[in-house]
Order: C-alpha cells, then sequence, then structure tokens
C-alpha cells in the first residue's frame, strides 16, 4: 500500500513543523476516509455491527490468534503510513509530535471501523516500549523498538505472582546466574497475564538477590514466550473465555543481552512500566459508558425519573473522566512525570465502570439475563462479569488510594506486616 495522506518531511535542522490540532484531525480523517470505512454519525450506528461491550475478550486461544492477527495488520498499516509511534523520534518510524497528538488521533480513529485494539497492543506500544526506551541499551533499542512499535513483536506482562498479592515487591520468582557467567536462569510462576498466548516477549519481573532489601534484590528480564521451560495456562473466567493467563517459567534460559535495565534495579525499571499503565488506566471503561448512553437514548421506551437522573450522572462521569485524562496529558507535555493525576484517574475509571453496570442494568432489566438475540442486551453481561477484575488490575483501588493518602495528603503511612526480606533505613524513610 502506497503512502496516502500528508507526507511527513524533515528539514535539515530537525522535525517538521507541529501542525495545529485542528488541522492534524482534518488530516487524520482525510487518511482514515481512504483506508477504512465510516461506521456512521458519532463513530456508532446503533443496532448494527458488533455489539461487543466485553471488558475481557471471551475468545478460544485459536480465535485470540485471528483477531490479533487483524489488529497487527492494522497497526502495521498506521505504523508504514506515519500515523503509528506519533510521538516517537524519525528513527523509530514517529513524527515527534506532542503527547496528546495520540488522544487527537484516537478520538478521530473511533468514527472508522478498524480493529479494536486487545490490551496486549497498549502494553507493547504504551507500558514496555518507553520503558526500553529509558532502559534499555542501544543495541537492545534497535533491536526492540522499531518491531513493537509496529507490533511485529508483541510483549507481556510476567509481573503478579499468587502469594504476592498487590505487593509487586515482594516477588519470588527467581534468577540465578547460569554456569558461564553469561546468562541467567529464571524459576518461577506469574498469573493474571494477559496476552500470554500470542506475545512474543515477556517482561519478567525477577528476584536475584534474596539477601538484599526486598525493593533492592530485584532484576527485569525480556524472556522469549516460546523459549524451552515457558508453559502458560489459561486461567477460565466468569464468562467462559480464557483471555488472561498463569505462566510457568521452569529453568528458563535468558542471555544478559536481554536483561533490561542494571541488575538490582528492576524495581526502578517495574516502576516505569507501572506508571505508563495508570497513565493508560485512565480512559478505561469510556467506551462503554458511552453505548450504555447509546442505550439509554435508544430504549424502546421513556425512561423514568430515577434512569435519567443515572444516565445523567454517567454523562457528566464521561466528561470529568475525559478532563482528568487532559490533566496528565498535560502533564506529559510540561515534561513532568504525573503523580496523582494518574492515581486519580485509575479510581475514576473503575467507578465509572461500576456507574455504566448501574445503568445497563436498570434500563435492560431481565432481559440482561436471557439470551433472546436481541441486539446490544445480553451482550453487556460481558461487562457486567468483566468490569469489578479493573478494580485489581492495573494497581488495585486499594493501592490507588494509599498512593493519594501518602504522596498527597501526607497521612502517615499504614502499618506493614512483617516482611521476609529486612527493610534499610533510608527504605522506610522513602
Amino acid at each position: 500500500m502506497g503512502r496516502e495522506g500528508r507526507e511527513v518531511t524533515r528539514t535539515p535542522t530537525g522535525p517538521a513543523p507541529v501542525p495545529e490540532p485542528e488541522e492534524f484531525r482534518a488530516e487524520a480523517r482525510r487518511w482514515l476516509s481512504k483506508v477504512a470505512d465510516h461506521r456512521g454519525p458519532q463513530g456508532r450506528e446503533w443496532g448494527h455491527g458488533d455489539d461487543s461491550v466485553a471488558v475481557f475478550e471471551n475468545w478460544t486461544e485459536d480465535e485470540e490468534h485471528a483477531h490479533t492477527a487483524r489488529i497487527r495488520a492494522w497497526e502495521r498499516v498506521r505504523h508504514d503510513q506515519g500515523w503509528g509511534a506519533l510521538g516517537w523520534p524519525e528513527e523509530y518510524g514517529g513524527r515527534e509530535l506532542p503527547a496528546y497528538y495520540e488522544q487527537l488521533y484516537r478520538a478521530e480513529e473511533a468514527a472508522f471501523d478498524v480493529p479494536r485494539r486487545t490490551e496486549i497492543f497498549p502494553v507493547t506500544q504504551q507500558l514496555v516500549a518507553p520503558a526500553i526506551r529509558i532502559w534499555g541499551t542501544d543495541e537492545q533499542k534497535r533491536r526492540w523498538l522499531r518491531p513493537m512499535l509496529r507490533t511485529d513483536e508483541l510483549a507481556c506482562q510476567l509481573f503478579s505472582e499468587t502469594e504476592a498479592g498487590s505487593d509487586l515487591a515482594a516477588v519470588r520468582t527467581k534468577a540465578v546466574r547460569d554456569a558461564d557467567g553469561d546468562g541467567w536462569v529464571l524459576r518461577g510462576h506469574k498469573v493474571w497475564t494477559s496476552g500470554a498466548r500470542v506475545a512474543t516477549w515477556g517482561v519478567a519481573v525477577c528476584r536475584t538477590d534474596p539477601d538484599a532489601p526486598k525493593h533492592a534484590g530485584i532484576t527485569v528480564f525480556l524472556v522469549r514466550m516460546d523459549a524451552p521451560g515457558v508453559t502458560v495456562r489459561p486461567i477460565r473466567q466468569m464468562t467462559g473465555g480464557s483471555s488472561f493467563n498463569e505462566v510457568y517459567l521452569d529453568d528458563v534460559r535468558v542471555p544478559d543481552t536481554d536483561r533490561l535495565g542494571p541488575v538490582g534495579a528492576g524495581w526502578r525499571v517495574t516502576l516505569t512500566v507501572l506508571a505508563a499503565e495508570r497513565l493508560d488506566s485512565g480512559t478505561l471503561g469510556l467506551d462503554n459508558a458511552d453505548r450504555a448512553l447509546d442505550l439509554a437514548r435508544n430504549l424502546p421506551r421513556p425512561l423514568t425519573g430515577g434512569e435519567q437522573q443515572q444516565a445523567a450522572d454517567l454523562f457528566v462521569r464521561t466528561l470529568v473522566q475525559r478532563l482528568i485524562g487532559l490533566r496528565v496529558t498535560a502533564a506529559l507535555v510540561a515534561g513532568r512525570e504525573p503523580g496523582a493525576e494518574a492515581s486519580v484517574g485509575k479510581l475514576y475509571a473503575t467507578a465509572t465502570m461500576r456507574a455504566t453496570t448501574d445503568l445497563v442494568q436498570q434500563l435492560l432489566g431481565p432481559r440482561l439475563a436471557a439470551d433472546t438475540g436481541e441486539w446490544g442486551t445480553f451482550a453487556w453481561t460481558e461487562h457486567l462479569l468483566g468490569a469489578p477484575g479493573y478494580s485489581i488490575a492495573g494497581g488495585s483501588d486499594e493501592i490507588q488510594r494509599d498512593i493519594l493518602a501518602e504522596r498527597v495528603l501526607g497521612l502517615p503511612r499504614e502499618p506493614r506486616p512483617a516482611e521476609p526480606h529486612a527493610r534499610t533505613p533510608k527504605e522506610v524513610a522513602s
């Protein structure tokens, strides 16, 4: 496919001037109209097309591979035509535009019939790739960044463990030097890993020094998901599907060239990924909230007073959540790392998802519980059963409240139980 739309030109002194936001959006609409079909008014046509509002997809392994292939094909077109990696340097296929231009593009793309990205795509492009850009060696950047931004290679997170809960620093998966000293052997078990069946790489948080203070003895590795010793086992969801997995690492050999960041600095590398995850989570649930408001507008009966109030509350919530997202973006544009905004956005997003569920239950009643084949009714069970998971995923609501209480309001830290690894006075003070 030849490049369409505006060519990205470079001057000898640097990138082309940044287009005005409205100019950029118009340019995006022109390009999208050439490569995709329009979905109709406001990007949605009620009663037609896919009525899925799943939070966690309910796919078989074959279906997950097929959907991933379609999304990947679209992401490659975007990247090759200059509409992916918008904020990245030219050497990685980007245009060096301000961070919020990605949001401007997404707003235009929503009006077109393109594959809806599953979780592994933002994990790869918005979490893992930026961490590699910060912590990777020059060789690692050359090897991984462009393929990940183009989605030739996909990455999942091997973070959570069954006994660590929300305390990621309590990780027990071990990495020890091999006999030759030029590689590592990983042993452990990870859980709740989305996209493990289709990922090329897994970003594994491992303990490399059991005698060091808890946060100091951690190192991060990129692990081939098809390496000997890696076993992926799907976890059955309430909906019947399996969109996340547990991953066993049984004597998996990893070369030292696949270590990300210094030995023992893995906690700082992990925080880089987690910060990006919370920034991305602030937009969670907005598509489904908008769809619930469409349901209220198209209900074949008048809304009761209580339903009108619920719908109005959800509408206001979506506006506030988008404003929080803009505050996060403004922090990025100003060159600082968002703090409280990211945690507030995550908390607000999970509350919006609960409000969406409450409104849909009120509007549909028994039609939500029986699959009659009617468009836009029983499909909402996928949202109802999946939404509670995001009060845990990406940092639980309780963790976000602790962050706000301790780091923003200055309240004293909650008492911690005895920990298996001693903490230094410096750690306690931090």
